[in-house]
């Protein structure tokens, strides 16, 4: 029997966010969310770095993640929302709820994640990480738009 993906959808992993793991670019804000939702639980920390907006992805606590990840027994995922905003590139906002358990007890984490698509990927915006980029730069998602415009609005917690 095949292991279910741990992402939810009740699709076994092969058919699912192991896709994406491989290397297919993830077709959706959503999907892409949900394979990272994954690759926490499978200890994939290249896989969270590659997909975080490339110009954040220097300032990650590589670290930090792995022993998140592996230090926890993931209990589930339940998405909220899916909201796409027309404009170029496209941007995305995924709410969600993400369960764990950890060496303090159980956990649940509901976030709104943003997500930008750039050169035909989708990438998450890590509002924990600074973007080293003045605001009337321009944005590093490649909008051409200025950085106050664009994704600033993005980076909040």
């Amino acid at each position: 029997m095949s292991q279910a993906c741990p992402c939810g959808s009740g699709t076994p992993l092969e058919a699912c966010c192991a896709n994406y793991h491989r290397g297919t670019p993830a077709p959706s804000a959503e999907a892409l969310m949900r394979s990272r939702y994954s690759a926490y639980t499978l200890g994939l920390i290249d896989y969270l770095r590659d997909t975080t907006l490339p110009a954040q992805q220097a300032g990650l606590d590589l670290a930090g993640i792995r022993a998140w990840s592996l230090g926890s027994t993931w209990l589930g995922l339940e998405v909220e929302s899916s909201e796409l905003i027309g404009a170029q590139p496209e941007h995305a906002f995924v709410t969600f709820t993400a369960s764990w358990h950890d060496g303090n007890g159980e956990h649940s984490h509901r976030e709104r994640s943003a997500f930008v698509q750039q050169g035909g990927r989708w990438y998450f915006i890590d509002p924990t990480v600074a973007l080293k980029v003045g605001r009337n730069e321009p944005c590093p998602c490649g909008s051409g738009q200025k950085f106050k415009k664009c994704c600033s609005g993005y980076m909040s917690p």
